[in-house]
């Protein structure tokens, strides 16, 4: 009887310990599962879509507003973006509807000390337009340095805040634009056009909008002989197309290579719709520029790619122009005049 008592026992302990057994693997699948679920929300929990339509007037008013506070020492610091992303809570993200009431409304309530945390207090999607604008503009103003030319000749550096992306088209060279962003094409299939078309002469020297490094050279059938450029914080793919036959490039410009925002970097040109290399099949020569934003690394080189309309970027920029010169008469190729400092050189 005693034994009989204790091999019940045994099979008691064993059903028990098989049972812990179990719930503990349960509990482990269920929290492994849960934080695989978890992942993957964070990976997909990404801006998706953004429709840019700040106008140039605007993005002039708040730039000046964000410039002068830091320039003439003003007690109150103004964020451009900050300032933007709250005017499109007002008009929906269409800044056709702009309001200058808002901005003044804005600017005083600043004024009397409060912050913009308070003020967005009862608006909707902040954060959204707050984080799809740093994505778009997160560049353009800054602290910077840069070299100038003194009266005597001499050059000189000088630390700066302000505007610091250039316009892609060097200064004193001509070109005209109109927003066709979102046009029809047929070569190859019938697609959306992704960009601004610049047109301008044959060997205008193309220029560096902002600091990155070349991600991408080479010939593209739709694009002829195309650049792109990625930003240093990674938000910002830069699209040059339809460089110049034969001598497309800058002097140095490689894949992997560093770049100056004002930089030259190539030569406007009518290259592509071919696919055989180095085709000038361009009706009018121009450079196609555009910019893609990149919120998560799935987004870059697939369907879910987020172009913007550039065309206000562009005239924003006209008052930012890199002065260059022909450094080497033999290629005729150009470079800077002024060299350049991202953040401001102590910073480099």
């Amino acid at each position: 009887m005693y034994i009989k008592a204790i091999k019940i026992s045994k099979k008691i302990i064993f059903i028990l310990i098989l049972g812990i057994i179990l719930i503990s693997s349960t509990i482990c699948y269920y929290s492994f599962a849960n934080k695989e679920n978890k992942q993957e929300e964070k990976k997909s929990d990404y801006i998706k879509w953004v429709d840019f339509k700040i106008t140039s007037d605007i993005l002039n008013k708040t730039a000046k507003l964000d410039i002068d506070s830091h320039t003439k020492n003003s007690a109150i610091k103004y964020d451009w973006i900050e300032l933007l992303a709250y005017l499109a809570c007002k008009n929906g993200g269409n800044f056709k509807k702009f309001n200058q009431k808002d901005l003044d409304n804005l600017i005083s309530e600043l004024e009397k000390g409060k912050v913009i945390e308070e003020l967005i207090q009862n608006t909707k999607n902040y954060n959204y337009y707050y984080e799809s604008y740093s994505a778009v503009l997160g560049g353009f103003i800054g602290y910077y340095s840069i070299e100038v030319t003194n009266e005597d000749g001499t050059k000189s550096v000088k630390d700066k805040y302000g505007i610091k992306a250039f316009l892609p088209i060097a200064k004193n060279y001509s070109f005209s634009h109109y927003d066709d962003f979102g046009n029809e094409r047929s070569y190859g299939f019938k697609r959306t056009h992704l960009g601004n078309d610049l047109m301008g002469s044959i060997g205008t020297p193309i220029i560096a909008v902002e600091s990155g490094t070349v991600q991408h050279i080479g010939w593209n059938q739709y694009g002829g002989w195309r650049l792109g450029i990625r930003s240093n914080d990674t938000k910002r793919y830069y699209y040059y197309a339809h460089l110049r036959k034969d001598h497309p490039y800058a002097e140095g410009i490689v894949e992997g290579c560093s770049v100056k925002a004002g930089d030259v970097i190539g030569y406007l040109g009518m290259t592509g719709y071919s696919i055989k290399e180095n085709v000038n099949n361009i009706n009018v020569p121009h450079l196609h520029f555009g910019m893609e934003l990149i919120f998560d690394e799935a987004q870059f080189d697939s369907i879910n790619e987020i172009w913007v309309d550039v065309y206000h970027i562009i005239e924003f920029l006209k008052k930012n122009r890199s002065e260059v010169y022909m450094s080497n008469k033999e290629t005729k190729d150009y470079s800077r005049k002024h060299d350049f400092w991202d953040g401001g050189k102590s910073h480099v």
